[in-house]
């Protein structure tokens, strides 16, 4: 990918389970009919751009998002954007794990049973290669903390710099080049 192309990342829009807070990795929650809606709304973020490469997540919340934002017929799934595998504590809110383990972070701890920082760093750095061998710019469809991981591996950090880097449903973020430089372009827009 030459310096100038974009890198763009849609998160999925609004589901159940992101209303509530609570880890959605894995389990394929459908998106409320608000999401819906919100993901009709990228089609005009997304109109007139031509993307050499759409990867999505396989799960349904994903691809719906994708499809109703005009992007299904192009995209191609990758199991390396699949959300963060939240082991034990999918479908728990923050709270709920940190009254068992109050010290928890996810971006520091992971998850029993689930994945940790480094395989989803791991898989992070798949996507980003697979991103900079692109002939033109390129959309990821998926979830709030890949999408996460994927953006501080795009700017060379540790992942745990997801970590710091809110992402809210249904948003469009923007990575890039600025003098041949990874940088975040736009963030949660």
């Amino acid at each position: 990918m030459a310096a100038g192309r974009e890198v763009w990342l849609l998160r999925h829009a609004e589901t159940e389970w992101s209303l509530t807070h609570r880890h959605t990795g894995r389990t394929d929650i459908p998106l409320t009919e608000r999401g819906r809606e919100h993901a009709r709304d990228l089609r005009e973020r997304v109109a007139g751009r031509h993307f050499a490469l759409v990867l999505v997540s396989p799960l349904g919340r994903a691809r719906e998002t994708a499809e109703l934002a005009g992007l299904a017929d192009v995209a191609q799934p990758r199991d390396a954007l699949l959300e963060w595998d939240y082991g034990d504590c999918e479908g728990r809110t923050v709270e709920e794990i940190r009254a068992e383990r109050p010290e928890w972070y996810l971006w520091r701890d992971g998850c029993p049973g689930g994945e940790s920082p480094e395989d989803v760093a791991g898989r992070a750095d798949a996507v980003v290669a697979e991103a900079l061998a692109a002939e033109g710019d390129v959309a990821l469809v998926a979830h709030g903390h890949i999408l996460r991981a994927v953006a501080a591996r795009w700017i060379e950090q540790p992942v745990a710099t997801g970590g710091r880097l809110r992402l809210d449903t249904g948003t469009v973020s923007v990575l890039g080049f600025e003098r041949q430089v990874r940088v975040v372009l736009c963030w949660n827009g």
